[in-house]
């Protein structure tokens, strides 16, 4: 996982002439362990890209962890993990979002719980139905040595997991999500883990390549912001992450880099009809089967 943050790091990079990520190492106060946040900043491509990696133990799993696995209620924990978010600068740049991560539960057992889970998401503003394409082709690249119905099982979960209620709308056009993940062995989760960080660059970048030199003026930057609220709602309101990272006591500016830097909202906006804006509800937003493969 460092190495991924390392190869991920440098492959953004490229991208910002003489642009650096700036690097925070940092303790977890909440019972050990620690990470290294990175982010860069106020960049001609990448108005704030973070990537960060975290290993940290605590005496119990918060409430994000035991929900929905009452089961894991009182055990101690071991969580490590990649999290990336990159907002672009150009409105026709998507935001993107990757977590891979792992969890061992009840380390002082003789037989502790471990599992992965992870994905990743695209969030454009602008919608391209060849990035929306190749971008879940390569979701299905990572998936295709794992089972016939792999990607569209993860698929669908995550067009149900980023999904805003209170909107009733999808965060983006989706990708994969998948969680719980412990079998059939630790040997075969832990590569399509891997096969999931991966994958991540050759998904996102190409998109980048073909957008970020579009020019767009004062009425797309106003409307990048506006949808960048979604972002924010969902991330405070329900992403788990971040409430495992605000519940079990982590590091604060490293849980809320993934907000953007600047956002916007306003009162119950409607897009004008047959507008670009308006495309992006129309033929983007909502569960949709990209390669034909999905159910």
């Amino acid at each position: 996982m460092l190495g991924l943050q390392d190869r991920i790091c440098l492959a953004l990079q490229e991208h910002e002439a003489g642009k650096q990520f700036l690097e925070d190492a940092w303790e977890h106060a909440g019972g050990g362990g620690g990470g290294r946040s990175r982010v860069l900043s106020a960049g001609t491509v990448w108005e704030q890209a973070g990537v960060n990696f975290s290993h940290v133990k605590g005496q119990q799993l918060p409430a994000a962890a035991t929900a929905k696995r009452p089961e894991l209620t009182g055990l101690n924990f071991e969580a490590l993990g990649v999290s990336l978010v990159i907002h672009p600068l150009n409105p026709y740049v998507p935001t993107s979002h990757m977590n891979i991560r792992c969890f061992v539960a009840g380390t002082d057992r003789a037989d502790p719980l471990w599992w992965f889970g992870g994905g990743f998401d695209l969030t454009p503003y602008y919608g391209f139905r060849e990035d929306a394409v190749h971008w879940h082709k390569t979701a299905f690249d990572v998936c295709k040595d794992f089972g016939d119905d792999v990607y569209s099982h993860y698929k669908k979960w995550c067009d149900e997991y980023f999904f805003i209620r209170h909107r009733k709308e999808t965060r983006g056009v989706g990708g994969l999500f998948f969680d719980d993940l412990s079998t059939p062995n630790f040997e075969r989760c832990f590569e399509f883990l891997r096969s999931v960080g991966d994958h991540f660059v050759p998904a996102y970048l190409p998109i980048v390549e073909r957008r970020k030199l579009m020019e767009f003026g004062e009425r797309e930057r106003d409307w990048q912001l506006y949808r960048r609220g979604r972002y924010v709602e969902f991330n405070l309101v329900y992403d788990r992450g971040t409430l495992f990272g605000l519940q079990s006591g982590g590091r604060i500016e490293s849980i809320l880099m993934s907000l953007p830097p600047l956002v916007a909202w306003r009162y119950n906006y409607v897009p004008q009809p047959d507008s670009p804006e308006a495309d992006l509800y129309d033929n983007f937003l909502g569960a949709r089967d990209w390669l034909g493969v999905a159910d």
